[in-house]
């Protein structure tokens, strides 16, 4: 007679399990003895999928199969098995592999793409994609012109405000200030005594215009210079050189004056807005001269140097007198050609008495 065998014990101990007459495995061995006899032999630790799979699912017309199918989902499950049929353990089983022992699943990378050369759904991107998002990435260079041109005429664009900003804003300014210094400096000086009648130098103020209809009172500067003169805001005498004319006191001869139509003050901007009969004074130091205005020239060429003749052509006068001719610049923001406005004196007022009614009104 075989007697048991120590390795029951023990591997009951490590919880395995043996061949029953339910399993219907039996083997038999030779006992230590020599004799033959049946044995029980143990099986290795059965794992949960193992389990699973050892698990058929019924068919489905199998009544009986059905009812111990329904009886199975009833009945407590063992641990660590999952209910439902085959594909639903084996899914179960897969899970709690990968939770206990399986390499985590790869995390979508940014907008659903798991790193490089992979998609959002984790798998390999083929040739042909790669290629494309390569070049999507590639800087292009026809792109890097487009864009330094387009920074050098935004740059350009910026520059060329700038400038424009500067020539109708900021010289006006700047113009209108001198100006304005220019004339308290030549009142102070009559007031005070400082300055004799009739003396002066190029690029000094010697008189003030007075134009009642345009608002415009500007101090006249000896010379048509546009650095001394036409650009620091104020009206320039021709009385230099060829072009030289006579001043206001002078018993006949025509008083020509430069001024800016636009930027730097701009005095003569609105002259075109003149009709016959309106009011141009000229204030000195001793006299006011009063002329009105008779006749204009709307565009002739800059080398038109006779407009400013003592009887300037196409004014209109045949004979000698006192007269003022204004020019500018003509059209606006150009220098191409000029206007002229002529006038004839009408009145000379000593100071003492008072101002003229054109200044007065």
């Amino acid at each position: 007679m075989t007697a048991l065998r120590p390795e029951r014990e023990s591997g009951a101990a490590y919880g395995q399990q043996p061949y029953g007459a339910s399993d219907a495995f039996e083997e038999h061995t030779r006992g230590r003895d020599g004799t033959d006899g049946p044995a029980t032999v143990f099986l290795p630790p059965i794992d949960e999928e193992t389990v699973a799979l050892r698990l058929p699912d019924p068919p489905p017309d199998d009544p009986l199969g059905a009812m111990s199918a329904s009886a199975a989902s009833v009945a407590p499950s063992a641990p660590g098995t999952a209910p439902g049929g085959r594909a639903a353990r084996r899914k179960a089983a897969k899970r709690r592999h990968g939770r206990h022992g399986g390499s985590p699943a790869p995390a979508a990378g940014p907008e659903g793409v798991d790193g490089a050369g992979t998609g959002g759904s984790g798998a390999p991107l083929s040739r042909v994609e790669a290629r494309r998002r390569a070049r999507a990435q590639k800087v292009n260079p026809a792109v890097v012109v487009s864009r330094v041109i387009g920074e050098v005429f935004i740059t350009t664009g910026v520059v060329m405000l700038l400038f424009v900003s500067y020539q109708l804003w900021w010289t006006n300014v700047r113009a209108h200030a001198q100006a304005d210094k220019e004339t308290s400096s030549l009142q102070d000086d009559w007031a005070s005594g400082k300055r004799a009648p009739g003396e002066f130098e190029p690029g000094q103020g010697f008189a003030i215009l007075h134009i009642p209809k345009l608002d415009v009172v500007v101090p006249i500067a000896e010379g048509v210079s546009n650095k001394k003169v036409l650009d620091r805001g104020m009206v320039g005498h021709y009385g230099e050189g060829k072009l030289k004319t006579a001043m206001p006191d002078a018993k006949t001869g025509n008083f020509s004056l430069a001024g800016h139509r636009n930027t730097h003050g701009e005095p003569f901007r609105y002259i075109n807005r003149l009709t016959a009969g309106d009011d141009v004074v000229v204030e000195t130091q001793s006299e006011y001269f009063v002329y009105k205005m008779t006749s204009m020239l709307p565009v002739t060429p800059p080398s038109n140097t006779s407009v400013i003749d003592p009887i300037p052509k196409g004014s209109g006068f045949t004979t000698a007198g006192r007269y003022i001719t204004l020019t500018t610049c003509t059209p606006e923001f150009t220098s191409k050609y000029r206007l002229i406005v002529w006038g004839k004196m009408v009145e000379e007022r000593p100071r003492s008495k008072g101002k003229p009614d054109a200044l007065v009104e």
